[in-house]
């Protein structure tokens, strides 16, 4: 198990692209993880034929740990020779053990010191045949470690069981129900198991309702997978782990680290609104996704620009203040395994063409799990809207290491009073966290107040460029 961000110590297999006995080419995808940070999808980096899958899907894995062995092929022949040769007496002297590699591993190599890891029912290990090609040696150039030499008659490879298709949330379903999969009738495209029928495998009498219309914009937003309580069951424990695990640990660590400090402001953003419509038919943004946040990312940069001392970090270890030159701008976005945030690097070098093309990468890739740790690392300023939900407003708290967070609410039709009348105007909140070690009362409600006026009047995203 390779560390495939910073610091990782461990990490969920979610998915086996391969089986036992399936042949492997360099770089191809053999099986997905998931750290405290993302989902990744981790290649082989050699040829040969899969020899065992040493831990089933579900199974959390120390990083340095062994998952996966192949036979790549090599000794072979002096392997038909040892088969061949007649059994020694039992008076002779024992021959010296043949020098073998050690297992293959995806990523790093063994570790050098022991792991911990969950116990776990230890399966049937088939006996190895062929020389297994060390990683550790073939990556770092260290000599073959020595193994127990291989029996001689090594057993085939033991048949590969067959799993039922389902997808990570479906499984983690099953498990937190106790749901045996093998079991349960498949009725998804393919004979994939959906979460109706582990569902129904809970509660075979009830029927399934039809499902409701759900609006559009919805639909756009998948919502997390809460798990479902068993039939007659009063409360169900759900293991933390995985982003929900990191998420915990980094917002109880800022909450009580940074002094956070929150101001609101209400204002009139008809005006944007409107942009945003004719921004939609304008061919400089066919083909892309024009929405209120792409203006309010846009007017964050601006303000930014006007009061660049907002950008900055705290280094506690040097006892000093870091100030950026550069904008990497996270957007929190909620996904079926917790809430990320994911940057944009150097936003404030982009065009609105080409801030409104990141934003949609950004997002499309969130939502299919496919987030790299490298995308959610170097943030200096946060976007989180929670006017998706219809919320109005809340007190964010600030992601690790930056120094503000701005939530953008629910914009809604209100009385207003605009050129000194009462008018229906669509209104919005803002509200901007702060870490007041870096950031002073003054400072905050400048840059808040700037992003506010290019969001009221948005020709200022000229006048102000």
């Amino acid at each position: 198990m390779p560390d495939v961000g910073e610091g990782l110590t461990e990490a969920e297999i979610l998915k086996w692209y391969v089986k036992p006995g399936d042949t492997v080419t360099d770089g191809q995808v053999v099986c997905e993880v998931e750290t405290a940070k993302a989902a990744v999808e981790l290649p082989i980096p050699f040829d040969g034929v899969v020899h065992e899958l040493r831990f089933p899907e579900g199974e959390t894995v120390d990083v340095g740990t062994v998952i996966i062995t192949v036979d790549t092929g090599e000794g072979d022949a002096g392997e038909a020779a040892a088969e061949a040769a007649p059994e020694p007496a039992a008076a002779a002297p024992a021959a010296e053990p043949e020098q073998k590699r050690q297992p293959v591993l995806v990523g790093y190599g063994v570790a050098a010191s022991s792991t911990k890891r969950r116990p776990r029912k230890q399966p049937a290990v088939p006996a190895q045949t062929g020389a297994l090609q060390a990683v550790q040696g073939e990556l770092n150039g260290h000599a073959p470690a020595a193994v127990a030499p291989a029996p001689a008659a090594p057993a085939a490879f033991a048949p590969a069981e067959v799993r039922p298709l389902a997808k990570p949330p479906v499984r983690k379903l099953a498990k937190d129900l106790g749901v045996d999969l093998a079991a349960v009738a498949p009725t998804g495209p393919q004979g994939t198991i959906t979460r109706e029928d582990v569902q129904r495998a809970v509660a075979p009498a009830a029927t399934p309702a039809a499902p409701a219309q759900v609006p559009a914009a919805a639909q756009a937003v998948p919502a997390p997978t809460a798990p479902a309580l068993a039939a007659g069951a009063r409360e169900t424990r759900v293991p933390i782990k995985g982003v929900r695990k990191a998420t915990a640990a980094a917002m109880v660590a800022s909450a009580f680290t940074a002094p956070h400090v929150t101001e609101f402001v209400t204002f009139d953003i008809t005006r944007t609104m409107r942009l945003v419509q004719e921004l939609k038919t304008d061919p400089a943004f066919a083909g892309l996704k024009v929405s209120p946040l792409l203006l309010v990312a846009k007017a964050l940069l601006v303000a930014v620009r006007r009061n660049p001392e907002i950008n900055a970090a705290w280094d506690e270890a040097n006892q000093e203040i870091v100030h950026k030159g550069y904008v990497n701008l996270g957007i929190a976005a909620a996904t079926p395994r917790g809430l990320i945030v994911p940057n944009i690097k150097d936003a404030q070098a982009k065009t609105l063409p080409e801030l409104a093309s990141a934003l949609g990468d950004l997002v499309a890739t969130a939502r299919e799990g496919k987030t790299s740790p490298a995308d959610m690392q170097g943030g200096t300023v946060t976007i989180t809207n929670v006017g998706v939900f219809g919320v109005d407003t809340g007190t964010p708290i600030l992601n690790p290491g930056e120094s503000a967070i701005l939530a953008f609410g629910a914009v809604k039709e209100m009385p207003w009073v605009h050129k000194g009348k009462v008018k229906p105007r669509q209104v919005t909140t803002l509200a901007l966290s702060f870490d007041h070690r870096l950031v002073d009362g003054e400072l905050g409600s400048r840059f808040l107040a700037d992003v506010a006026a290019v969001l009221e009047y948005p020709k200022r995203l000229i006048t102000w460029a």
